[in-house]
């Protein structure tokens, strides 16, 4: 079976996951939208049901916000003690019965649904311990509800870092993970996921191989160093869960569905993406305008025997009909699902390897092709491989 987790957020992401992620295990549902989205999900898949309050990170900021997502404040606002729970000044002592009621609301509600697994109601991490309390207090309720619960299904441990900061050092990680390790126990939780919302694993930046990556993989080896799991959950990203996986560092990656390969913060409306396809050949996406001009130039300078020349060529002939948003989010999906599979298909010991040599035959094809149009710090086609291959062993 396949390891990787669909993150679903609409409906149209339901129709790729049911067409090209059917043998997903299971996917991940944000409450808000599961009376929604759940029945247009079909086959054996089973489902990971998000209570969504990592949108509480800063209520009070967003409360006034245009595109605030009205079906998720509806929800939480239902939820008893929700103002409180949303209220830096409440971290500090949080009071236990009412930490309860709310906790007790939201884990109902997600239990309704008969899920597979929940994740742990938790605020996303911050620079300092302001939110320890509170998210100690949010765990221990729910183990307290899961005690007092016939639930059999599994409890996730959501760690949703925010910045860079946070990750990149490991005086800052020391705090984090031990807090992770007692809100694990407290919790009663049966894995943990781990994200580092900041990231954009693709966007070029000249410290993603030496800084950002490095943080993230080593924050995952202290993780596991602390809390044995066998459910252990890394993003979404666009390269960086694969390289995690590869690792043995994690055991499923969460992984967008031709868009979304950066985790946003539930109850925010995401803004327009602009449209994007996947270059196979060099594993990323690349803006879809003037796409077309930059395959020519990219096939004159590859001999018709070079294997990217066919796959060009194909592209540059569906051009016009792939760069529909529709289309496009279907073909980064497809050939996502590709890339996975290739390395998959290599047994557990021999993935690091394995997708060490497919970022380095990427890396090598990308040096060679002309810059990119319009892609900021990741104009140069080897800018998204050359981190990802850098930190795979």
């Amino acid at each position: 079976m396949a390891d990787h987790i669909p993150f679903v957020t609409g409906d149209d992401v339901c129709n790729l996951v049911n067409k090209v992620y059917p043998d997903s295990p299971f996917v991940r549902v944000p409450l808000d939208r599961a009376e929604r989205l759940l029945p247009r999900l079909h086959g054996t898949t089973k489902v990971w049901l998000d209570p969504c309050v990592d949108g509480m990170h800063d209520l009070i900021a967003r409360r006034g916000e245009p595109d605030r997502s009205t079906s998720w404040f509806d929800l939480m606002s239902s939820f008893a003690n929700f103002g409180k729970i949303g209220t830096p000044a409440y971290h500090a002592k949080p009071v236990a019965a009412e930490v309860y009621a709310f906790v007790k609301a939201a884990m109902d509600k997600c239990a309704a649904h008969k899920p597979a697994w929940i994740t742990v109601p938790q605020l996303p991490l911050v620079g300092n311990s302001d939110r320890n309390k509170i998210n100690r207090a949010l765990a221990a309720a729910t183990g307290k509800w899961k005690s007092s619960r016939s639930f059999s299904g599994r409890l996730i441990l959501p760690l949703v870092f925010t910045h860079q900061n946070q990750v990149n050092g490991k005086t800052a990680r020391n705090p984090k993970v031990q807090q992770a390790e007692r809100c694990y126990h407290e919790a009663q939780a049966d894995g943990f996921w781990v994200v580092e919302s900041s990231l954009r694993d693709d966007s070029g930046s000249s410290t993603l191989g030496t800084k950002r990556l490095p943080g993230v993989i080593a924050l995952h080896e202290e993780l596991n160093a602390s809390i044995p799991s066998k459910i252990r959950i890394a993003g979404p990203y666009w390269g960086l869960n694969l390289v995690l996986w590869a690792r043995g560092l994690v055991d499923y990656p969460a992984i967008g569905i031709g868009t979304g390969y950066q985790f946003l913060l539930a109850g925010g409306a995401a803004k327009p993406a602009a449209t994007r396809l996947m270059l196979l050949p060099i594993r990323r996406r690349i803006r879809a305008v003037q796409l077309g001009q930059w395959l020519d130039a990219a096939i004159k300078r590859l001999g018709p025997s070079h294997p990217a020349h066919a796959e060009f060529s194909n592209m540059r002939k569906h051009y016009a009909e792939s760069s529909d948003s529709a289309t496009a989010r279907r073909q980064v999906a497809t050939n996502y699902k590709q890339w996975f599979e290739l390395i998959a298909k290599v047994p557990e010991a021999g993935r690091s390897m394995a997708l060490f040599q497919d970022l380095s035959a990427a890396y090598a094809l990308g040096k060679s092709l002309p810059v990119l149009p319009d892609e900021g710090t990741a104009r140069r086609p080897e800018a998204v491989a050359e981190p990802l291959m850098l930190n795979c062993l």
